[in-house]
């Protein structure tokens, strides 16, 4: 008798396909989990009867009084050892190191090897790669996103996914291309399941993209999203509030650099009824080039 294949149930296909857009690409465990399953009854002792709940649960006596002064310790994970990985808790010293190891590097090369030997913030180890940058390093656009995705994460390039495809279309609509241009992000390590940076992470992070910002020297930089521009502009607005208007950036040596926030791609592929907004943004960017 042929065995007739059963068929994926209803709905699994899309199911697994908004998992791996969540950022859900990793298994926990070997073998899957029926988590809906009931769970087996108690086992019954030799004799027949069920095991009395004096038995299963132990009479609690009260603690002596030097144990009841002490503060409760909390329970700690059991984590295999081999598995374990080094992580740091952030602080203000990983911040006061991340300047420091910003300020001293002279050149592209040394500023990605000190954030690839940066332990300070804890994305590092989660992440699969660190995301330097892409592009031309003599453009005089510089483009800066907020944090890596999945695909950036696994490729160790910015925008390589779906909002890199839209960027790349924005760009060209305009005249420009990853050639002619320079792109980074304000967290160089892709969050776990794309989650959005703490403030603290942004912290730590953020003198690597302003000393990044200085050694490339552009004309004209270009904010990508909300979280990009309020770090790099120093503002509390919205981003429907800045964008299309034009801000500056100061770099620690005192250049001043004019910033043109706009809405991120990835908003826009949620939202495409406000790529027309991003449109006039560009084509303001395209105006100011003409002035140099």
């Amino acid at each position: 008798m042929t065995a007739i294949a059963k068929e994926p149930p209803a709905g699994l296909r899309e199911l697994l396909a908004f998992y791996a857009d969540a950022g859900v690409d990793e298994a926990l465990n070997e073998a899957p989990v029926n988590r809906f399953a009931e769970a087996p009854p108690p086992a019954l002792p030799k004799g027949g009867d069920r095991v009395p709940a004096t038995a299963r649960e132990p009479e609690r006596t009260a603690a002596p009084a030097s144990d009841r002064a002490r503060p409760a310790q909390p329970r700690q994970p059991s984590i295999d050892n081999a598995a374990a990985r080094p992580t740091t808790v952030p602080d203000e010293a990983q911040a006061t190191l991340a300047r420091d190891l910003a300020r001293q590097a002279q050149t592209l090369d040394e500023l990605r090897e000190a954030m690839a030997g940066f332990d300070g913030c804890n994305l590092k180890f989660t992440a699969k790669n660190l995301v330097f940058s892409d592009g031309n390093p003599e453009a005089d656009v510089m483009l800066v996103g907020e944090a890596p995705g999945r695909d950036e994460d696994l490729e160790g390039l910015p925008f390589v996914g779906r909002s890199g495809q839209l960027l790349n279309r924005m760009l060209a609509a305009i005249g420009l291309d990853r050639t002619s241009v320079y792109i980074a992000n304000v967290i160089p390590w892709r969050p776990p399941g794309n989650r959005t940076p703490t403030p603290h992470e942004t912290e730590i992070c953020r003198p690597f993209i302003e000393r990044q910002i200085e050694l490339i020297g552009p004309k004209l930089l270009v904010t990508l999203g909300g979280p990009s521009a309020k770090t790099l502009l120093a503002t509390t607005e919205g981003i429907l509030r800045l964008r299309g208007n034009w801000r500056s950036h100061t770099t620690a040596s005192g250049a001043v650099i004019p910033a043109m926030p706009t809405l991120h791609p990835a908003y826009l592929l949620r939202t495409p009824a406000h790529k027309k907004l991003v449109w006039r943004d560009f084509l303001e960017v395209k105006m100011k080039l003409r002035e140099f």
